[in-house]
């Protein structure tokens, strides 16, 4: 006779299934992980005590419970190194709750809410990691949660990894230094490596300092913010944009290239013992550093062919240094 679904063996095929399913994403969780490191992309999930000592804090409240998107969850309060981004697992010893959570979804148990921080447009579990995971994993959308919120002038979203976050907030606290928006309300200035943006109030510091000393007298920050934007920010963004030097750097923006510009313009300088323009230090930037695979050839050939062989006088010899060694040399004026 057939055996019947007696409850041991429906449970037992319920648990089949379940570590089954364990099994699969921890094998999605290294596959995506070991890609994510070929491609040079951040998988981890953002560690919740992290950002919250970056981040200015103005205090939290008590939203309730929520219906939140599962996508916008991108940290953890104690657990961001069991899971990665996307919430699969990255050890086998979190099979035995995950299994156990996988096995009441499958048999239509109703788990209580998870809980979460949010902050600006993004969620960090509290308490809740294993169900977070196992929802996703199930093609969940969304997951009941409390939510306590917390109160930060800083915008992140589920695209921000921690160095967005440090961008982000030395971008806030640039704006607050140098009233850039309000002296200059159409500038944008987009970094995309942290520390920059502190290289950049050193700059118009450095040119605060210059007027004063030709004007003999103290010179209000935004005055100074606008001088400097005036005078040295936006002329070498022109010779940027003249020489379409952006597109030899993908994924960089005028602002990253103005300060790598503008510090080989000085190392050019100290070098030849001699004043070097900016439209000759940009295309010797260019020329020198850029990741064009054609221009990488191209120079190639030249070096082979003698091309920069020529007198000192003439020429200008590469300094051996990538713009993003953390070299700091003086500000310009």
């Amino acid at each position: 006779m057939p055996e019947e679904n007696t409850p041991g063996s429906l449970s037992a095929a319920v648990s089949n299934t379940a570590r089954s399913d364990f099994d699969q994403a921890l094998r999605k969780g290294f596959w995506r992980s070991f890609f994510s490191w070929f491609n040079g992309k951040d998988n981890r999930l953002l560690p919740f005590d992290e950002v919250r000592r970056l981040l200015p804090y103005q205090g939290q409240h008590y939203l309730g419970m929520r219906m939140v998107p599962l996508r916008q969850i991108i940290g953890s309060v104690g657990r961001y190194q069991d899971f990665d981004r996307a919430f699969l697992p990255r050890r086998s010893e979190l099979s035995s709750r995950w299994v156990r959570i996988d096995m009441a979804h499958l048999q239509d148990v109703i788990l209580p809410p998870i809980e979460v921080y949010k902050i600006g447009e993004a969620y960090f579990v509290k308490d809740g990691n294993h169900r977070v995971s196992v929802a996703r994993e199930r093609g969940q959308t969304e997951i009941d949660a409390y939510v306590i919120e917390i109160d930060t002038p800083v915008e992140i979203d589920e695209n921000t990894n921690i160095d967005d976050l440090i961008r982000k907030i030395e971008q806030k606290e640039f704006e607050n230094r140098t009233r850039l928006s309000t002296v200059r309300p159409d500038a944008h200035i987009d970094l995309s490596l942290p520390g920059a943006y502190t290289k950049l109030i050193e700059h118009i510091e450095t040119h605060r300092w210059f007027m004063g000393e030709k004007f003999h007298r103290d010179i209000p920050i935004e005055e100074a913010t606008a001088s400097w934007y005036d005078e040295v920010y936006l002329p070498l963004v022109q010779v940027i944009r003249d020489q379409a030097t952006l597109k030899e750097f993908p994924g960089r923006t005028e602002a990253d290239l103005y300060l790598w510009i503008i510090e080989h313009l000085w190392y050019l300088r100290e070098e030849l013992n001699r004043d070097v323009s900016l439209k000759d230090a940009a295309q010797h930037f260019t020329d020198t550093f850029s990741s064009s695979p054609l221009r990488y050839i191209s120079n190639l050939f030249k070096q082979i062919s003698g091309a920069y062989s020529d007198s000192a006088e003439t020429a200008i010899t590469p300094r051996p240094t990538r713009p993003d060694e953390g070299k700091d040399p003086p500000p310009q004026r």
